[in-house]
């Protein structure tokens, strides 16, 4: 149990992930400043016992006084969508290289004691190895993938170099409560109970016999508090963040439920699956919560039968 006097700053708490581990770190007793420009985070998601920031992480002088003195810095800030890399680099490549360049180097400077960085398994691109582990060479295959890499290769140059403890986390498929159905981590899940309530057909691109490694995000929450105090990370490392297990869109599609439609296949990933053994021998985390119960309570709570 934290005690009062220990203070996080979450960088993008006001999001789909980070509004939960500023929740989390409230029940520990944390005082938490959130910093959020609010480009994809909700006002509604900010824990009123938080301390809000309405920040954008290219202001380094800004971010840097909130930072300063904090004990851990959670960095989950960033412009998650795809699509949007591709068609706006400069911009992408501004916030989630150069925002994480900032909140890297005003930990450094402010004296705090760790940074936890949110990065995603699109650094690996499209892997023919299966199931993905961390010694695989980065290929990405998008902008957010390469610009992720590079912000997890800062963490860990920021530790070499100048000794601020960090971590980073290569999250997969994450789904859970608060998940945007039409935002950038929506993934088929989001958009598929979309498409339920609607009582429209569920859409499926190509075969459907593609798979995916879905996490749900309170099992992402706790690899977060633990890597915060863990004694065996903080050099720089880079854990996946993963179920370990992997299931096809076909039958995500079974488990909501109701008719399906298929259209022409895309150029997308066609597997993936963590391997998530480094995360279970740093920060003894196993994922706990399985698809088939992440999907019945969020079916409950979409009231879809």
């Amino acid at each position: 149990m934290a005690t009062q006097s220990k203070r996080a700053v979450v960088t993008g708490g006001a999001g789909f992930i980070g509004s939960h581990i500023v929740d989390a770190l409230i029940g520990e007793g944390w005082q938490v400043d959130i910093i959020d420009d609010l480009s994809g985070g909700k006002r509604e998601l900010i824990n009123p016992k938080a301390r809000f920031h309405l920040l954008d992480i290219r202001n380094y002088e800004a971010i840097a006084r909130v930072i300063s003195g904090a004990h851990r810095v959670f960095h989950l800030a960033a412009l998650p969508r795809v699509q949007q890399s591709i068609d706006e680099p400069q911009l992408t490549n501004e916030v989630n290289v150069g925002g994480t360049l900032n909140v890297l180097h005003a930990a450094k400077e402010g004296g705090v004691g760790r940074v936890i960085y949110s990065g995603s398994c699109a650094m690996y691109g499209d892997s023919p190895t299966l199931p993905l582990h961390e010694e695989l060479p980065a290929k990405p295959v998008t902008p957010y993938g390469h610009q992720k890499y590079i912000g997890e290769e800062y963490a860990r140059l920021y530790a070499d170099i100048h000794g601020l403890e960090t971590v980073s986390f290569r999250y997969f498929n994450v789904y859970g409560p608060r998940m945007d159905p039409s935002g950038a981590y929506a993934l088929a899940i989001g958009k598929f109970l979309r498409m339920r309530k609607a009582g429209v057909p569920i859409t499926i691109t190509g075969t459907g016999e593609q798979t995916r490694d879905f996490v749900h995000v309170a099992d992402i929450v706790r690899a977060n508090l633990l890597a915060s105090e863990s004694k065996k990370v903080g050099k720089g490392e880079a854990i996946n963040i993963g179920s370990g297990r992997r299931i096809s869109v076909n039958k995500l599609a079974e488990m909501l439920g109701g008719p399906i439609e298929y259209t022409e296949a895309r150029k997308e990933t066609l597997h993936t699956l963590a391997d998530v053994r480094k995360a279970k021998a740093l920060l003894e985390w196993d994922p706990t919560i399985s698809i088939e119960d992440g999907i019945r309570v969020l079916k409950v709570e979409w009231g879809i039968v």
